[in-house]
């Protein structure tokens, strides 16, 4: 895919672990801020524009070409945040990265946390960092209130009979995640291509032994006015989630036996 990144210069600073991987579709103006409050605490920061139609990815690119420490992926039509987040860890497998952090491009996300959940990722390298919102005045009740259906059903789904391993929010999509394992879930699954991915995708990381590490992080949600952009459709996203959770539950059933006969050899 077409992609815009300045290899001739060098960024003394960068990662050779951990970058940031920000999936994009029309996310206007605030793209740009989001890109540059990530670089002005980390580096590399990727971002992979999927298949955006409001030219959000122009001011990017014409950064990436006078910055090191930006890439950005064009993608040709949209495919879902899941989709866009997989192409960036398969180009990040390719170059030797192990660790992503992903962050969502319309600047909820709190920038200034990144290198906090960065530091906690490299000290426990095999876990999954996850941000536990704190939400402002401004999050939309409905949203609020429907994500904790939604949590609840996944601790259901990951229960290992012990809250060590209890996942606080699944929904937030600011995390580190081990590249290879989500990597490797997601090219065996037809599924986590949309808006599905970020809770599909630590459900089967706990599934398959990745532990969470759970750090509070602020979320900010912006109304119009502020320029604020959300492609979440409350018909059809709360369908694919209902979904996403009924198949997670049988995924769930199927692993019980062997979670009950763990249980009894402890």
């Amino acid at each position: 895919m077409p992609s815009s990144d300045n290899a001739s210069d060098i960024d003394a600073d960068a990662s050779t672990t951990h970058l940031v991987l920000i999936p994009s579709y029309n996310a206007g103006g605030g793209l740009t801020a989001t890109v540059r409050g990530a670089r002005a605490v980390w580096s590399p920061v990727w971002v992979v524009i999927d298949g955006s139609t409001d030219g959000s990815e122009r001011a990017v690119m014409q950064l990436a070409e006078s910055d090191a420490g930006v890439r950005v992926f064009v993608l040709p039509r949209n495919q879902g945040k899941g989709a866009a987040v997989l192409h960036g860890l398969v180009a990040a497998h390719a170059a030797g990265y192990t660790h992503a952090l992903t962050m969502d491009s319309d600047g909820q996300h709190p920038a200034d946390r990144i290198a906090d959940f960065m530091h906690a990722s490299i000290a426990t390298p095999a876990a999954m960092v996850l941000g536990n919102p704190i939400f402002d005045e401004n999050a939309p009740s409905i949203r609020v209130k429907g994500r904790r259906i939604s949590n609840w059903w996944t601790r259901f789904e990951t229960m290992r009979f012990d809250r060590a391993h209890r996942i606080e929010d699944a929904l937030f999509g600011f995390r580190v995640y081990p590249i290879a394992p989500l990597m490797d879930i997601m090219r065996k699954s037809p599924w986590m291509r949309r808006f599905d991915f970020d809770t599909e995708a630590v459900v089967r990381l706990a599934w398959r032994g990745v532990a969470p590490i759970n750090i509070d992080a602020a979320v900010r949600y912006f109304d119009a006015d502020e320029g604020g952009v959300s492609h979440f459709k409350y018909g059809r996203d709360n369908v694919l989630l209902t979904g996403m959770h009924l198949r997670l539950l049988c995924g769930f059933v199927l692993r019980l036996p062997m979670l009950i006969g763990r249980r009894l050899r402890a």
